[in-house]
């Protein structure tokens, strides 16, 4: 893309230091490395001072609602008008570095456990594999962000991880492709299915299509990690704004098309087809307590009260209960949903008190035909990674610019490879930054990496708790869907939000229209590819595992939507600013004086 075809806002410039500064930074640094007496003496303050547990910090605003009465009136001026802000590596009360973990923990524990129970469901598993496949997701982002966080020096001007509060979590765009590829597992055999007399085609437990993911992504993850060392300035130019917007739109809407809708109807499992009968005839199942069938107004009204509750949370809440405003909603729609005898409690009975990592394992094997469409994935996280470290940076006040923040995108793309390797040991699938916490620390102005640690341990605790994921397990599925709806249509604002960096040249909107052309076509249309090579006689098994592959490229929207805008913003030729057509002046006529009197004498 040209220079002139995208908009940035960068912040102003921080002056340069002066000798008086240079010299306390140094002074602090080296009583930091050598001053073991110091920091024994600031940490007892810290525990065991008010100051060091409680500080300056508003918790009053914190936790004060908007009131209904005071929307719409205009605030009186005040001398403080919020908290103060927390830098990177500031000092921070602890009970303010615990209650900032906390909120970051529940603003991302929707996001971690819907992709797990999502797969589980795709994959018809048992609750114990079910309720493991979440314990191990949050461990395994409780870990891999206290990696993102840190910002190791490796050699020369390579980190490993951000330095800023760059949580990770299981990467929508995983949910979407595993989503094909599990299909195609179903589709040639590989995972187990029974077709009824009536053409009702059940899915058995295929716990191996897991293990072949988990597999895939192990070796695939390399390309990331490979893709960390290509300079920032290159990445960029290959994955602009018009590259990413498209990916991560496409992956919201796909995700409310195939899971997020769905699952506020009943159940995104076989009973969403309304069978006439079976084990699936109604939602979720027939042995659920109070199973309907699939798009009952019972249902629809289950996830349009968790779906209120979000919005009612935004109006009048607190700046906390806002953060958390998706847990509110699913809390809500649980308590409705259990008073009406929606819930089954047996997850929550077979769940084991403590957990942890390698409870139940998978066997790790490669699917051939996945390792096109993973490849494909990982560069989209990269893509994504970038966008993410840019927020972050931004509303953590670090620069955006420069040496320094090519370096954390260069230390975040490779944390983010080596997590996907590691996730897949941990039984997980990748992992990547999580955007949904930039939104806490503008909110709170809390940009410490102390409290990222408290989040980190929240994690942990949750995942280690076994019995917590017992009760994720027990939402009902409507409930589950108004709120992951939600949730995938701020994914596709997201990208929304990214395209909105473009110009929208002539050139912007070609490119755009030729990529939504494939990717909105297939999403209405899941199917049209999935025919492409049967006209192929007799493949052998490498050139049927080239054609799976492919297949399963074309029939995820945002892959191949992706693809269309990469090749094409590589291709065409660049658009002079002086040459854009399209700059016109908009005269609002009504506003133009004599209009009416020229009108009547024509």
């Amino acid at each position: 893309m040209s220079i002139h075809s995208v908009t940035t806002d960068q912040p102003e410039k921080f002056p340069p230091p002066s000798l008086e500064q240079v010299s306390t930074v140094h002074e602090h640094s080296t009583k930091r490395r050598w001053g073991m007496g110091d920091r024994a003496q600031r940490l007892h303050r810290k525990v065991t001072t008010k100051h060091g547990w409680v500080g300056d910090y508003d918790y009053a605003w914190l936790c004060m609602p908007s009131l209904p009465w005071t929307l719409g009136r205009p605030r009186p001026k005040q001398k403080k008008t919020g908290p103060p802000f927390y830098a990177l590596d500031s000092e921070l009360p602890i009970i303010l570095a615990a209650a900032s973990g906390l909120q970051h923990a529940l603003a991302m524990l929707a996001g971690l456990i819907t992709p797990p129970i999502i797969f589980a469901n795709a994959l018809s598993l048992d609750a114990a594999t079910s309720a493991y496949m979440i314990s191990a997701s949050l461990i395994g982002c409780g870990i891999l962000s206290l990696v993102q966080m840190s910002r190791i020096r490796l050699f020369g001007n390579y980190y490993l991880g951000t330095g800023l509060i760059s949580v990770v979590g299981t990467s929508f765009a995983t949910l979407s492709t595993a989503n094909a590829i599990f299909n195609a597992m179903y589709a040639d055999g590989t995972c187990p299915s029974t077709t009824a007399a009536d053409g009702t085609v059940t899915r058995g437990a295929c716990p191996e299509a897991y293990g072949m993911v988990l597999g895939t992504s192990i070796i695939c993850s390399f390309l990331e990690i490979f893709m960390s060392f290509v300079p920032a300035r290159i990445l960029k130019r290959v994955f602009p704004p018009m590259v990413t917007g498209t990916v991560i739109v496409m992956i919201g809407a796909s995700l409310i098309g195939s899971s997020g809708i769905p699952n506020w109807g009943g159940g995104s499992n076989d009973c969403s087809g309304r069978p006439a009968s079976g084990f699936f005839e109604l939602c979720p199942n027939i042995a659920a307590p109070r199973p309907l069938p699939w798009g009952s107004p019972e249902f629809i009204g289950l996830g349009f009260l968790s779906f209120i509750s979000i919005i009612i949370t935004e109006l009048f809440g607190s700046p906390f209960l806002k953060n958390i405003s998706v847990i509110v909603g699913l809390a809500i729609g649980c308590i409705v949903a259990g008073a009406a005898g929606y819930i089954d409690g047996s997850s929550i009975k077979t769940a084991p008190a403590i957990t942890f990592l390698w409870v139940h394992t998978f066997k790790i094997r490669v699917y051939a035909p996945a390792i096109l469409p993973m490849l494909a994935v990982y560069v989209s996280l990269a893509m994504e990674a970038i966008g993410d470290i840019t927020a972050s940076a931004e509303v953590s006040r670090v620069a955006v610019v420069g040496e320094e923040f090519d370096s954390r995108i260069q230390g975040g793309v490779l944390s983010d490879g080596i997590g996907g390797f590691l996730s897949a040991l941990f039984t997980v699938t990748p992992l990547s930054i999580f955007a949904q916490n930039n939104g806490v620390i503008a909110i709170t102005r809390c940009a410490n990496r102390t409290a990222g640690r408290f989040c980190c341990f929240f994690l942990i605790l949750f995942g280690v708790l076994g019995k917590i994921s017992g009760v994720f397990l027990a939402i009902p599925n409507s409930v589950l869907g108004g709120v992951t709806t939600f949730l995938f249509a701020t994914v596709a604002t997201s990208g929304v939000r990214v395209l909105s960096y473009n110009r929208f040249t002539r050139r912007d909107r070609f490119v755009l229209a030729a990529a939504f052309s494939f990717g909105i076509g297939d999403l209405l249309v899941p199917g049209i590819f999935t025919h492409l090579f049967e006209g192929v006689a007799s493949p052998n098994k490498g050139l049927q595992g080239l054609f799976d592959s492919i297949t399963i490229v074309l029939s995820t929207p945002f892959l191949i939507s992706g693809l269309v805008a990469l090749v094409l913003n590589l291709i065409l030729p660049q658009e002079d600013a002086d040459d854009d057509d399209d700059v016109v002046e908009v005269v609002d006529v009504e506003a133009q004086p004599h209009s009416k009197e020229k009108e009547s004498q024509a």
